[in-house]
């Protein structure tokens, strides 16, 4: 009987290329100019990316688009929302028993807290020019810039999961 061995390395190869985009429009606006500059068609997808931590959980939405004729998979993802969690201020004085709200920003990529979205491409080949894409998203307007993020430098890999 033959023995298979896995190698579990080959699990953790990563097969996406992130840019990192630095902008401040809405995500559907962002995607809309992405749609106009690039032939994909990014659709806001329902399954958002959820994320807990100990103030409360938050989602970060997600635009989607799927090239059947290439296999190529595109996620627009947003890189920071924020928390909105009730503190009992319990001291004394003038305001003391009220219930505050406070905000927490949550970031996807924590390593990445200036990025405000990442285009993440999957199964990408090498025929695929990368800068290419990046210049054309650079000449979208209301981008300050998008460049592409090493994707072995990402402490946080498991939030892009999904």
């Amino acid at each position: 009987m033959a023995v298979h061995k896995l190698d579990l390395g080959e699990f953790d190869e990563i097969d996406y290329h992130l840019i990192a985009i630095h902008t401040s429009l809405e995500d559907y606006r962002l995607a809309y100019s992405i749609n106009q500059k690039l032939p994909i068609n990014l659709g806001k997808n329902k399954n958002e990316i959820q994320i807990n931590i100990k103030e409360g959980e938050t989602k970060f939405s997600r635009f989607y688009y799927h090239d059947v004729e290439k296999a190529i998979t595109w996620n627009l993802i947003q890189n920071i929302n924020e928390v909105i969690h009730q503190k009992n201020d319990n001291g004394q004085g003038l305001f003391s028993n009220l219930n505050v709200e406070v905000s927490t920003k949550v970031y996807l990529l924590p390593e990445f807290k200036k990025v405000d979205y990442f285009l993440k491409i999957e199964n990408t080949d090498e025929s695929m020019d990368l800068s290419k894409i990046q210049s054309m998203l650079n000449t979208i307007e209301s981008i300050t810039t998008a460049y592409s993020v090493e994707t072995n430098k990402i402490k946080s890999k498991n939030n892009l999961i999904f």
